[in-house]
């Protein structure tokens, strides 16, 4: 017989809460792109390429930051 553990969620808000934290996400992200495109002088579609290239460098610096701060599996 197996036994199905229910994990209580973190945050709550269900359906409508994810919609409106999607939604605020984009918003957030769409003034990011506008500011950059503005800053830049170019279009949106390159303002886009640009911030995803910030993201994926932050997100390549955070990963190597964790690796050499967390100690070997070896040790």
């Amino acid at each position: 017989m197996s036994r199905i553990f229910l994990v209580p969620q973190a945050r709550r808000g269900g359906f409508f809460g994810d919609i409106i934290r999607w939604l605020i996400m984009v918003a957030i992200y769409d003034i990011c792109i506008g500011a950059i495109a503005q800053v830049f002088g170019i279009s949106r579609f390159a303002a886009c390429f640009i911030f995803l290239g910030l993201l994926l460098a932050g997100s390549f610096v955070a990963y190597v930051i964790r690796q050499r701060m967390s100690p070997p599996a070896d040790q």
